[in-house]
This record gives structure tokens, C-alpha cells and sequence, in this order.
């Protein structure tokens, strides 16, 4: 993936992981565009800083989405890049009939929202040089988490429609797929000084290590995600999930 010199969308841009990578982006000289629910927070992603932009968006409307990918390629024609970063996480008790708004809002934000806005802006990424898509998927893809159980299957799945996508847009727009492992933010609450997550400011230091590295790596992982990532292929994946377990 180019590192410089694009234009580039990020969704949930106005907070946490999000926020951080359009910094830092922004930073190499890119044009970088942040999306979100709250203006307010969007617009503190930007004080100040030149080639920075806020738009809102609801990633749970797919009317508002459409609407949304129009405006956005018509105020920044050069879009060329597309990270689809947005995500919603929830703990929920699976030993009972419950209310399952919860997890519904998870799927349409953390599955479907990027799904829709990918689908939005194909046809006009096709036409760009240097296209990319990345798609920010979770180390609980891998191994999930019985406490969240819809947040780790939305990553699941997000992981297994990336290999699709890659597949069908190669040669036309390059797909990464960005698994971080548990990360001081506010993902949920308390979460951004929870002992035995990585630091924030650790964990973009070593991704954008990794968006250098040529070629890109279709998968960005970090070293402290990769005893999920490779769980399985290593006999370890009921340990790991005996061990999420206590989380």
C-alpha cells in the first residue's frame, strides 16, 4: 500500500485506533479524511492540521451510507485508499434469553457497515491507482472471546470476506487486513487503562512499521496478537480460549 501522497477514508477516525492511524497518516503526507457518528469528535481530530477532513456518517443506515460514499467521492475525487475501521463491542450472557439488540447493532455496524460501504465505493476505487482497502479485523477472529461472542464472530467473518474480496479485486485494489490484539482504547469502558492491554501509542508505532514494509502484508499483525492469530496452526486454540475465558 502507497504511504504517502493518497487520499484516505477512515471510518470510526474519531477516537482510539482509529484517530491515531489518521494521525499518523496524515503525518506521511497524505490526505486524510475521518468519519464518524460525532462531529465534535471528528472535528478534534482535526484541529489544526492541514489535509485533514471530517465527515459524518451513521455506518448503521445504508441509505445514509450511500448518501455518504457520493459526497465523499465527489469532495475528494482522489480517494484511493478505504479503511473500514468502525467497530462496536459488547459482553453479553448467552446462558439466558435476552434482548439481542446488542448483538444486532453489532453485526450491522461491525459486519454490515463495512460491507455497505465497501460496496458503495468499488466501483470508484477500481478507477484509482494505488487502491487499497483495509479492513480492521480482531485477534479475536481467530480464537474469540465466550464473553463477546458476536463482536468475535462479526471478526470472524470480516476476516473471511476479506480473503473473498482480495480474491475478486486483485490486479484492481490491493486488501489488507489490520488484527489488532487487545488495545488500551475505549472500545469498551475502562478498557484505555486496563492492565495487560498494549498501549496505544505501542501498538501504531509497530502497525505503521508494518504498512512500510514492501510489499504490504496482507495481514498487519503486531507481535502481540500472533498467539491468536496462529493458535490453531500451533495446537494451541483450546488454551487460548480457556484463557480469553477469564476475560
Amino acid at each position: 500500500m502507497k504511504t504517502a501522497g493518497s487520499t484516505i477514508l477512515i471510518t470510526g477516525g474519531g477516537s482510539g485506533i482509529g484517530r491515531e492511524l489518521a494521525l499518523r497518516f496524515n503525518q506521511l503526507g497524505n490526505s486524510v479524511i475521518v468519519a464518524g457518528r460525532r462531529k465534535e469528535t471528528l472535528e478534534e481530530t482535526i484541529a489544526g492540521r492541514r489535509d485533514m477532513h471530517a465527515m459524518v456518517v451513521d455506518i448503521e443506515d445504508p441509505e445514509a451510507i450511500a448518501a455518504f460514499a457520493d459526497r465523499v467521492v465527489a469532495e475528494h475525487p482522489g480517494l484511493n485508499v478505504l479503511f473500514n475501521n468502525a467497530g462496536i463491542m459488547r459482553r453479553e450472557d448467552l446462558s439466558r434469553t435476552r434482548d439481542l439488540r446488542d448483538a444486532e447493532q453489532m453485526v450491522i455496524t461491525n459486519l454490515l457497515g463495512p460491507i455497505r460501504l465497501t460496496n458503495a465505493l468499488t466501483d470508484h476505487l477500481v478507477r484509482q491507482p494505488d487502491a487499497a482497502i483495509v479492513n480492521v479485523s480482531s485477534g479475536l477472529a481467530f480464537v474469540p472471546m465466550s464473553g463477546t461472542p458476536t463482536y468475535s464472530a462479526t471478526k470472524a467473518a470480516i476476516h473471511s470476506y476479506t480473503i473473498s474480496l482480495r480474491e475478486q479485486l486483485k490486479g484492481k485494489v490491493e486488501l489488507i487486513e489490520l488484527a489488532p490484539p487487545a488495545v488500551q482504547t475505549e472500545l469498551t469502558p475502562g478498557q484505555s487503562t486496563r492492565e495487560g492491554y498494549m498501549p496505544l501509542d505501542d501498538f501504531i508505532e509497530e502497525v505503521m512499521m508494518l504498512f512500510r514494509e514492501r510489499p504490504t502484508p496482507k495481514e498487519i499483525l503486531v507481535e502481540n496478537v500472533n498467539f491468536l492469530r496462529w493458535a490453531e496452526r500451533g495446537g494451541r486454540f483450546d488454551q487460548a480460549v480457556e484463557i480469553l475465558s477469564k476475560y
